[in-house]
Protein backbone atom coordinates (compact mmCIF):
# COMPACT_ATOMS: atom_id res chain seq x y z
CA UNK A 1 0.00 0.00 0.00
CA UNK A 2 3.03 2.26 0.33
CA UNK A 3 2.51 3.95 -3.04
CA UNK A 4 -1.27 4.35 -2.78
CA UNK A 5 -2.88 7.74 -2.25
CA UNK A 6 -6.19 8.60 -0.59
CA UNK A 7 -8.25 11.78 -0.43
CA UNK A 8 -10.34 12.02 2.76
CA UNK A 9 -12.95 14.76 3.11
CA UNK A 10 -14.57 15.94 6.33
CA UNK A 11 -11.36 16.08 8.38
CA UNK A 12 -11.35 18.78 11.02
CA UNK A 13 -11.77 17.58 14.61
CA UNK A 14 -9.42 14.90 15.95
CA UNK A 15 -12.38 13.09 17.51
CA UNK A 16 -14.21 12.90 14.17
CA UNK A 17 -14.73 9.99 11.79
CA UNK A 18 -12.63 11.69 9.10
CA UNK A 19 -9.61 11.82 11.41
CA UNK A 20 -10.10 8.17 12.39
CA UNK A 21 -10.25 7.17 8.72
CA UNK A 22 -7.06 9.12 8.06
CA UNK A 23 -5.27 7.31 10.89
CA UNK A 24 -6.46 3.90 9.66
CA UNK A 25 -5.36 4.49 6.07
CA UNK A 26 -2.04 5.98 7.17
CA UNK A 27 -1.43 2.82 9.23
CA UNK A 28 -1.81 0.85 5.99
CA UNK A 29 0.83 3.00 4.30
CA UNK A 30 -1.38 5.37 2.34
CA UNK A 31 -0.20 8.86 1.54
CA UNK A 32 -3.04 11.26 2.23
CA UNK A 33 -4.58 14.52 1.18
CA UNK A 34 -7.07 15.57 3.85
CA UNK A 35 -9.64 18.30 3.58
CA UNK A 36 -12.25 19.85 5.79
CA UNK A 37 -13.76 23.12 6.93
CA UNK A 38 -12.82 23.78 10.58
CA UNK A 39 -14.89 26.97 10.59
CA UNK A 40 -18.04 24.89 10.09
CA UNK A 41 -17.35 22.86 13.24
CA UNK A 42 -16.37 26.00 15.15
CA UNK A 43 -19.87 27.36 14.57
CA UNK A 44 -21.70 24.24 15.79
CA UNK A 45 -23.08 23.85 19.34
CA UNK A 46 -20.55 21.10 20.09
CA UNK A 47 -17.65 23.38 19.12
CA UNK A 48 -14.60 22.89 16.98
CA UNK A 49 -11.08 21.69 17.68
CA UNK A 50 -8.70 24.67 17.33
CA UNK A 51 -5.62 22.45 17.22
CA UNK A 52 -7.34 19.60 15.38
CA UNK A 53 -5.76 19.83 11.94
CA UNK A 54 -2.27 20.64 13.22
CA UNK A 55 -2.52 17.92 15.86
CA UNK A 56 -3.63 15.27 13.38
CA UNK A 57 -0.92 16.20 10.88
CA UNK A 58 1.65 15.92 13.68
CA UNK A 59 0.33 12.43 14.47
CA UNK A 60 0.58 11.33 10.85
CA UNK A 61 3.96 12.88 10.14
CA UNK A 62 4.78 13.30 6.47
CA UNK A 63 2.03 10.92 5.38
CA UNK A 64 -0.61 13.65 5.14
CA UNK A 65 -1.31 17.17 3.93
CA UNK A 66 -4.46 19.16 4.69
CA UNK A 67 -6.26 21.64 2.43
CA UNK A 68 -9.21 23.58 3.93
CA UNK A 69 -12.07 23.45 1.43
CA UNK A 70 -15.65 24.66 1.28
CA UNK A 71 -17.59 22.11 -0.75
CA UNK A 72 -20.33 24.64 -1.43
CA UNK A 73 -17.95 25.81 -4.17
CA UNK A 74 -18.82 23.80 -7.30
CA UNK A 75 -15.20 23.91 -8.43
CA UNK A 76 -13.89 22.47 -5.16
CA UNK A 77 -14.31 18.72 -5.84
CA UNK A 78 -12.33 18.74 -9.09
CA UNK A 79 -9.73 21.04 -7.53
CA UNK A 80 -9.24 18.61 -4.64
CA UNK A 81 -8.73 15.65 -6.95
CA UNK A 82 -6.27 17.66 -9.06
CA UNK A 83 -4.41 18.77 -5.93
CA UNK A 84 -4.09 15.20 -4.68
CA UNK A 85 -2.62 14.11 -7.99
CA UNK A 86 -0.32 17.15 -8.10
CA UNK A 87 1.02 16.58 -4.59
CA UNK A 88 1.13 12.80 -4.51
CA UNK A 89 1.38 11.80 -8.16
CA UNK A 90 -1.76 9.67 -8.27
CA UNK A 91 -5.08 9.03 -6.51
CA UNK A 92 -6.42 5.58 -5.62
CA UNK A 93 -9.07 6.18 -2.97
CA UNK A 94 -11.64 8.87 -2.21
CA UNK A 95 -13.41 8.64 1.14
CA UNK A 96 -16.18 11.24 1.37
CA UNK A 97 -16.80 11.70 5.10
CA UNK A 98 -17.94 15.32 4.85
CA UNK A 99 -21.46 16.31 5.87
CA UNK A 100 -23.49 19.47 6.24
CA UNK A 101 -26.15 19.12 8.93
CA UNK A 102 -28.35 21.67 10.69
CA UNK A 103 -31.73 21.62 12.45
CA UNK A 104 -34.46 21.61 9.78
CA UNK A 105 -37.80 20.53 11.30
CA UNK A 106 -41.04 20.47 9.35
CA UNK A 107 -42.90 23.77 9.60
CA UNK A 108 -39.78 25.94 9.62
CA UNK A 109 -38.11 24.80 6.42
CA UNK A 110 -35.93 27.32 4.60
CA UNK A 111 -35.17 26.93 0.90
CA UNK A 112 -31.61 28.18 1.22
CA UNK A 113 -30.83 25.77 4.02
CA UNK A 114 -32.27 22.85 2.06
CA UNK A 115 -30.09 23.86 -0.88
CA UNK A 116 -26.94 23.93 1.25
CA UNK A 117 -27.56 20.36 2.40
CA UNK A 118 -28.09 19.15 -1.15
CA UNK A 119 -25.11 21.05 -2.55
CA UNK A 120 -22.58 19.86 0.03
CA UNK A 121 -23.84 16.36 0.66
CA UNK A 122 -25.07 15.35 -2.81
CA UNK A 123 -23.67 17.65 -5.51
CA UNK A 124 -20.14 17.75 -4.11
CA UNK A 125 -20.11 13.97 -3.69
CA UNK A 126 -21.27 13.43 -7.27
CA UNK A 127 -18.66 15.87 -8.62
CA UNK A 128 -15.95 14.19 -6.52
CA UNK A 129 -16.89 10.85 -8.07
CA UNK A 130 -16.73 12.24 -11.59
CA UNK A 131 -13.39 13.99 -11.07
CA UNK A 132 -11.91 10.91 -9.39
CA UNK A 133 -13.01 8.61 -12.22
CA UNK A 134 -11.53 10.97 -14.81
CA UNK A 135 -8.18 11.13 -12.99
CA UNK A 136 -7.93 7.47 -12.02
CA UNK A 137 -5.36 5.48 -13.97
CA UNK A 138 -4.56 2.54 -11.71
CA UNK A 139 -6.25 -0.60 -10.39
CA UNK A 140 -8.28 -1.35 -7.27
CA UNK A 141 -9.71 2.13 -6.94
CA UNK A 142 -12.10 2.82 -4.09
CA UNK A 143 -14.86 5.38 -3.56
CA UNK A 144 -16.32 5.18 -0.05
CA UNK A 145 -19.30 7.36 0.82
CA UNK A 146 -21.06 7.98 4.15
CA UNK A 147 -24.72 8.09 5.13
CA UNK A 148 -26.58 7.92 8.45
CA UNK A 149 -29.17 5.20 7.91
CA UNK A 150 -31.99 7.49 6.82
CA UNK A 151 -33.92 4.68 5.12
CA UNK A 152 -34.07 2.81 8.45
CA UNK A 153 -36.09 5.40 10.33
CA UNK A 154 -37.20 9.04 10.43
CA UNK A 155 -35.12 12.04 11.46
CA UNK A 156 -37.92 14.59 12.08
CA UNK A 157 -35.62 17.38 13.25
CA UNK A 158 -33.21 17.06 10.33
CA UNK A 159 -35.35 16.68 7.23
CA UNK A 160 -32.91 18.35 4.82
CA UNK A 161 -30.01 16.28 6.11
CA UNK A 162 -32.05 13.07 5.90
CA UNK A 163 -33.08 13.80 2.32
CA UNK A 164 -29.53 14.62 1.26
CA UNK A 165 -27.99 11.55 2.82
CA UNK A 166 -30.69 9.35 1.31
CA UNK A 167 -29.47 10.81 -1.97
CA UNK A 168 -25.93 9.72 -1.14
CA UNK A 169 -27.13 6.17 -0.54
CA UNK A 170 -28.81 6.19 -3.95
CA UNK A 171 -25.68 7.58 -5.58
CA UNK A 172 -23.90 4.45 -4.36
CA UNK A 173 -26.26 2.29 -6.38
CA UNK A 174 -26.12 4.56 -9.43
CA UNK A 175 -22.35 5.02 -9.53
CA UNK A 176 -21.26 1.45 -8.83
CA UNK A 177 -21.97 0.00 -12.31
CA UNK A 178 -20.49 3.09 -13.97
CA UNK A 179 -17.20 2.99 -12.09
CA UNK A 180 -16.61 -0.76 -11.79
CA UNK A 181 -15.50 -1.02 -15.46
CA UNK A 182 -12.92 1.67 -14.66
CA UNK A 183 -11.56 -0.39 -11.77
CA UNK A 184 -13.25 1.56 -8.95
CA UNK A 185 -15.63 0.07 -6.40
CA UNK A 186 -18.29 2.28 -4.79
CA UNK A 187 -19.72 1.59 -1.34
CA UNK A 188 -21.45 3.56 1.39
CA UNK A 189 -20.99 3.22 5.15
CA UNK A 190 -23.78 3.87 7.62
CA UNK A 191 -21.96 3.92 10.98
CA UNK A 192 -25.08 4.66 13.03
CA UNK A 193 -24.87 7.08 15.97
CA UNK A 194 -21.18 7.71 16.48
CA UNK A 195 -19.66 9.32 19.54
CA UNK A 196 -17.80 12.32 18.18
CA UNK A 197 -18.50 14.52 21.18
CA UNK A 198 -21.59 16.28 19.85
CA UNK A 199 -24.28 14.84 22.15
CA UNK A 200 -25.04 16.36 25.56
CA UNK A 201 -24.88 13.90 28.51
CA UNK A 202 -28.62 13.16 28.76
CA UNK A 203 -28.92 12.47 25.02
CA UNK A 204 -25.74 10.40 25.07
CA UNK A 205 -27.08 8.19 27.85
CA UNK A 206 -30.50 7.78 26.22
CA UNK A 207 -29.05 6.79 22.85
CA UNK A 208 -26.56 4.39 24.44
CA UNK A 209 -29.50 2.39 25.81
CA UNK A 210 -30.68 1.76 22.23
CA UNK A 211 -27.54 -0.26 21.48
CA UNK A 212 -27.53 -3.91 22.61
CA UNK A 213 -23.91 -3.45 23.63
CA UNK A 214 -24.76 -0.41 25.73
CA UNK A 215 -22.41 1.96 23.95
CA UNK A 216 -22.33 4.29 20.97
CA UNK A 217 -20.29 3.53 17.90
CA UNK A 218 -16.83 5.04 17.84
CA UNK A 219 -15.02 6.75 14.97
CA UNK A 220 -12.61 3.81 15.01
CA UNK A 221 -15.50 1.39 14.39
CA UNK A 222 -16.31 3.26 11.19
CA UNK A 223 -12.66 3.57 10.21
CA UNK A 224 -12.07 -0.18 10.48
CA UNK A 225 -14.83 -0.80 7.95
CA UNK A 226 -13.41 1.84 5.59
CA UNK A 227 -9.99 0.25 5.96
CA UNK A 228 -11.43 -3.10 4.90
CA UNK A 229 -13.36 -1.64 1.96
CA UNK A 230 -10.14 -0.02 0.72
CA UNK A 231 -8.17 -3.25 1.00
CA UNK A 232 -7.55 -5.77 -1.81
CA UNK A 233 -9.85 -8.23 -0.02
CA UNK A 234 -12.85 -5.98 -0.76
CA UNK A 235 -12.33 -5.76 -4.50
CA UNK A 236 -15.52 -7.72 -5.29
CA UNK A 237 -17.78 -5.58 -3.08
CA UNK A 238 -19.50 -2.68 -4.82
CA UNK A 239 -22.84 -0.88 -4.86
CA UNK A 240 -23.50 -1.67 -1.19
CA UNK A 241 -24.85 0.48 1.62
CA UNK A 242 -23.41 -1.21 4.70
CA UNK A 243 -25.18 -0.71 8.03
CA UNK A 244 -22.44 -1.08 10.62
CA UNK A 245 -24.20 0.26 13.69
CA UNK A 246 -23.85 -2.31 16.44
CA UNK A 247 -27.45 -3.50 16.35
CA UNK A 248 -28.82 0.00 17.02
CA UNK A 249 -32.57 -0.24 17.70
CA UNK A 250 -34.41 2.91 16.67
CA UNK A 251 -37.82 1.99 18.02
CA UNK A 252 -37.22 0.63 21.51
Amino acid sequence: MADRVALVTGVSRRIGIGAAVARALAADGYRLLLTGLPAYDDAQPYGGDPDGVAGLLAELGGAADHVPTDLLDPAAPAALVAEAVRRRGRLDVVTAVHAYSTHTPFGTLDAGEIDRHLLVNVRATLLLAEAFAAAFAGADGRLVLFSSGQRLGPMPGELAYAASKAGVENLTVQLAPLLMPRGITVNCVNPGPTDTGYAPPDTHAAVARLFPGGRWGTPEDAARLVRFLCSPEAGWITGQVIDSEGGFHRYR
